[in-house]
């Protein structure tokens, strides 16, 4: 294994720089790295780093083509849609809405970028098209570049979900569980509520909201974002109607949201997914064998951003977008990483909760199965 354990670092990543970037800082440390200190060498820079960091150098050409293929025909979609009401029938508006939620999603790729830094070579480029960009997918720069973070340094750590992530109990923890709970969890993971509520939720609606338990910056960039969004959508309105708006963004806001959720869903939602907590957990395990490899034909690749090789992304975050393909294919250190064809991805939807022990998530069906077969062995187990 090219880099086998990582220290786990704070709960919470640090700010940093005048913008307050977050980081989380991990030090992680390769197998090679450690025969090479046992050698006499001080460095404890992981191999993976050096094989990464020929594809971390973003170009002003390719994220400008981004830009072009993502913000602009989005936005040139949704003004032909406004135009299309009243002179053709809303079922012609609405097939323009298919293509429309595609170049939103890569326009969210676009924004999603930019809060790791690694769209454009300028790091006040990459905080001002990630702030413009995140008014067109309604979310808080600074707020999600948190929350985001989080998620990527705790991704596979048993002991820190919760930030930035799809809620998952253990299995101990949803038999544990007061009845209420294990409605609320179901209710939760059902595919109509996770894929019809959930993008409403979680892409326009939570992120408005705000709480006390947020950093004084992640509340400003939340509050902020609503009144922009608010005069924003209020002109919008005041010139069409706010009918015209809904039949307009929702169609295509919720194509665009439901494709989202889902793709982050099985990205760390597969059958044999990495799991560990404590001084076993590792970053580069979490990358690699916590994080999948969705295989998708074109154009699905191209509307979602080259998303699906999530392993590459989540083992450096600094590769841009267009070139997550090329470091995947020239690196052998991503031969065995899981992979998902659209088809696993489907099924993967019916795992529901974690069993350590076994290394693997689990169906409805299988933890029935568990829970009858418990008491059998151990009658106070439950």
């Amino acid at each position: 294994s090219a880099s086998q354990r990582v220290s786990r670092g704070p709960s919470r990543p640090a700010e940093e720089g005048e913008h307050g970037v977050a980081w989380i800082q991990v030090a992680v440390i390769d197998a090679a790295s450690q025969v090479a200190s046992k050698a006499g060498s001080v460095s404890n820079r992981p191999v993976w780093r050096d094989s990464m960091a020929p594809y971390e150098r973003p170009s002003w050409g390719r994220s400008l083509l981004d830009v072009a293929t993502s913000v602009v025909p989005y936005v040139a979609l949704s003004v032909l849609m406004y135009v299309s009401l009243g002179e053709v029938t809303y079922w012609a508006t609405l097939a323009l809405a298919i293509p429309t939620a595609g170049f939103l999603m890569r326009t969210f790729i676009v924004f999603h970028d930019c809060t790791h830094g690694s769209f454009l070579p300028s790091r006040r480029a990459n905080l001002w098209v990630g702030r413009l960009s995140g008014l067109l997918v309604f979310q808080p720069f600074a707020n999600w570049r948190h929350t985001h973070a989080v998620h990527h340094g705790t991704a596979g750590d048993l002991d820190r979900r919760g930030t930035g992530d799809i809620a998952t109990l253990t299995f101990d923890e949803y038999v544990a569980s007061p009845w209420r709970k294990r409605l609320g969890y179901r209710l939760f993971r059902n595919p109509l509520v996770m894929f019809g509520i959930g993008p409403l939720w979680s892409l326009m609606l939570g992120p408005r909201l705000w709480s006390r338990s947020m950093r004084p910056r992640q509340r400003r960039s939340v509050v902020i974002t609503n009144l922009f969004l608010a005069v924003l959508l209020g002109a919008i309105c005041w010139l069409v109607g706010w009918q015209e708006w809904l039949l307009v963004q929702m169609p295509s806001a919720i194509l665009a949201g439901t494709a989202g959720v889902w793709l982050f869903y099985v990205q760390h939602q597969f059958e044999d997914v990495y799991w560990e907590s404590g001084e076993s957990w590792g970053y580069a395990d979490a990358a690699l064998r916590g994080s999948s490899y969705l295989k998708l034909p074109q154009p699905f690749q191209f509307f979602t951003g080259n998303i699906g090789l999530h392993h590459v992304h989540h083992l450096s975050a600094k590769v841009p977008n267009y070139n997550l393909q090329r470091a995947h294919d020239e690196n052998p250190i991503f031969r065995d990483v899981p992979v998902l064809t659209a088809r696993d991805g489907a099924v993967a939807v019916r795992l529901k909760v974690i069993d350590p022990d076994a290394g693997r998530l689990l169906t409805w069906s299988e933890v029935r199965a568990r829970r009858a077969a418990v008491p059998a062995a151990s009658p106070a187990a439950l």
